[in-house]
């Protein structure tokens, strides 16, 4: 499965960040989000007496992202040129001449469908309807598709904003904070952690 992954990404600090396993912290976890604010181009939270302020040298320096690329969100879409999203939809279908109600995940053709899994579950998770394909979904995976920069530092925060205002989101990116807990020593010495595995853990 992650030969698959490899070969459809190409793009090798975003194959990292899939890759990232490890120990998760839970209690920390909630602690980071319930202390994060956004400031300028930065996250900025504390645990456990330790400022933490993320910049674009901390990405780097922890996961390997840049800031770089198509700063994609819900409310800036059409800076995607030249894609109309249904059209899009129904070429990425088994039967393209399927009737479409909703953008399902399940008649996807299996590339389509595990990006799909990917985006749902590890590059934006949500806590619920991942067989329902969004707008930004459908972007991000017309665009790594296509081979398109993507600026997914920017993706991943407005992301954590969301978790911080809705509830179905729980808290994401759990490996990706305790590695900012580690970056940042913050003291992890007798805290409950469990290990978490990479993307070679996906199932078809």
């Amino acid at each position: 499965m992650l030969d698959n992954v490899r070969k459809l990404l190409k793009d090798q600090s975003l194959i990292k960040f899939l890759e990232m396993k490890g120990n998760i912290y839970p209690d920390l976890i909630r602690v980071f989000y319930t202390n994060l604010k956004f400031e300028g181009n930065n996250l900025v939270s504390h645990v456990k007496g330790v400022e933490m302020e993320i910049t674009h040298e901390v990405w780097a320096a922890v996961v390997g992202l840049k800031f770089s690329g198509l700063k994609i969100n819900k409310g800036n879409l059409g800076v995607v040129e030249d894609l109309n999203k249904i059209e899009y939809y129904k070429s990425c279908l088994n039967n393209q001449h399927a009737q479409v109600r909703t953008c399902s995940v399940g008649g996807l053709k299996f590339d389509e469908r595990l990006l799909a899994l990917i985006v749902t579950w590890i590059l934006t998770p949500r806590g619920s309807n991942h067989s329902v394909l969004t707008e930004e979904d459908l972007v991000y995976i017309f665009c790594i598709m296509k081979k398109i920069k993507v600026n997914w530092i920017h993706i991943i925060k407005e992301h954590m904003q969301k978790a911080i205002r809705l509830s179905d989101y729980h808290y994401p990116y759990a490996v990706l904070v305790s590695k900012f807990l580690l970056y940042f020593e913050v003291n992890l010495e007798d805290e409950t952690f469990e290990l978490v595995k990479s993307t070679q853990e996906l199932n078809n």
